[in-house]
């Protein structure tokens, strides 16, 4: 059964606990969020969801603090990350309020023969499942709901079992900004009532972010129900340098690619593959400032054992290990691993935590080559100061996202999403919005 408690990774604590709710209660949360969509989401207009989803926006910045010292609780994110992902969520809440009315707007199809007109209608679906994970709980959950919600459709989500006191401010926040009952419905759910939620035919979609494990869970279950899905899973980003005219700035931005979030983040830079012109003088500046970073916990103790082991077993395999310390409860050292080989589990795997892998190629085809080595394909960075170059690996780089000479430079106008085993289905910006809405054509013959 589902365990829905909150653990100070800090300490080991258990500050808090949560009933999973009941199957009645999870039923009564599925029937809710149909209902809401049977009245409010078939008749309110796109400007009275863009009022109340800027009024989330607004709430999340009156509760920053609040919202913020949950998730400090819960998965020891740093404060001024938590303060930082709440005004993101916040801009997203904004970003679909703002431009809700223009990516719904009727399309009109010019037509190629015959009279009269053609036109493509978005409209909401019904009620969409939304399964979020721990490492980012308001932004996942903005991501899901801002777009959903402005689209008319309704939500019933279920929040990562560590986070229940993140789940309770976001409900709240919902309920505050005049959502009708059932519109924003949070189940304290286990897997198992989740399964049956996804079968019930008054669920329409699933959106899931989390691992390949879930993902391929929920996508079997879907599947059988026909229920269409998008899945934001793992990642082990490739951070790819052929050029720098200011290499100290190429690693402090690798650094940063590493350490967002802790290292806990899908898309962050995992696996460093340098050209072997700059890769002794990278891994030696790198090296330094990764083990220079304070540290703080990752999100429980069995995080760290599950790092603790993959990092091991590389070591035991022929790879080097630079650390920061020793490991102490969920506080694990950063580090950087050289020598990882193509046939070590480590090369393969994803490292969530504060370590990195180095890697050294020949040239630019070998560094695609390591790149696309991986069964993952979510995002990706790419240094070198030949702009030709630059587009060229780029075009070549299988993944959903390509950054090149930046990092950080997300934003709530551009999609975000994977191929391979990182998943399908884009979040954020005007792609987000379209994945659960029925592209209705209505033609008209004069």
């Amino acid at each position: 059964m589902t365990q829905y408690a909150v653990t100070d990774p800090r300490t080991g604590e258990r500050v808090s606990d949560v009933p999973t709710d009941s199957d009645e209660q999870v039923l009564a949360a599925v029937e809710a969020a149909h209902d809401a969509f049977t009245t409010w989401g078939r008749t309110s207009s796109v400007a009275d969801r863009t009022a109340l989803v800027h009024r989330v926006a607004e709430l999340h910045t009156e509760r920053r603090a609040e919202l913020a010292a949950a998730m400090n609780r819960e998965m020891g994110k740093a404060m001024d990350d938590a303060l930082g992902e709440v005004d993101f969520s916040a801009a997203i809440y904004d970003y679909y309020a703002d431009h809700g009315a223009e990516f719904l707007a009727d399309e009109e199809i010019p037509l190629l023969e015959g009279e009269g007109r053609a036109v493509v209608r978005r409209r909401p679906l019904g009620v969409i499942l939304g399964i979020m994970p721990w490492n980012y709980p308001a932004y996942q959950v903005a991501r899901f709901a801002g777009p959903n919600l402005t689209a008319g459709n309704t939500v019933v989500l279920k929040h990562a079992p560590q986070c229940p006191d993140s789940a309770r401010i976001l409900s709240e926040i919902f309920a505050a900004a005049g959502f009708p009952q059932g519109a924003y419905a949070n189940v304290y759910a286990s897997n198992e009532q989740i399964e049956e939620i996804i079968g019930d035919p008054r669920i329409q979609g699933v959106s899931l972010t989390g691992s390949e494990r879930a993902g391929s869970a929920v996508a079997a279950t879907a599947g059988r129900h026909l229920k269409k899905v998008v899945l934001e899973l793992g990642g082990s980003d490739p951070f790819i340098v052929l050029g720098s005219d200011d290499l100290d700035a190429t690693v402090d931005a690798a650094v940063s690619a590493r350490m967002e979030n802790t290292g806990q983040a899908c898309n962050a830079g995992k696996r460093f593959i340098v050209h072997e012109s700059l890769h002794d003088d990278f891994v030696s500046k790198f090296t330094a400032k990764m083990l220079g970073q304070e540290v703080g916990p990752l999100s429980s103790e069995l995080a760290a054992d599950r790092l603790e082991e993959q990092v091991a077993n590389a070591v035991q395999g022929g790879a080097h290990l630079e650390a920061n310390g020793e490991r102490r409860g969920a506080f694990f050292p950063s580090g950087v691993l050289t020598g990882v080989t193509q046939d070590s589990a480590a090369f393969h795997q994803e490292l969530f935590g504060p370590v990195a892998m180095v890697f050294k190629a020949r040239d630019e085809d070998e560094a695609v080559a390591l790149a696309n080595d991986t069964p993952y394909g979510l995002g990706s960075y790419v240094f070198t100061n030949d702009p030709d170059q630059a587009a060229r690996v780029a075009d070549q780089i299988d993944a959903g996202m390509v950054f090149v000479n930046g990092v950080g430079a997300e934003g709530v106008e551009l999609p975000f999403g994977g191929v391979k085993r990182s998943g399908f289905g884009r979040e954020l910006g005007r792609f987000g919005i379209e994945e659960f809405v029925n592209k209705k054509l209505i033609r008209t013959v004069d």
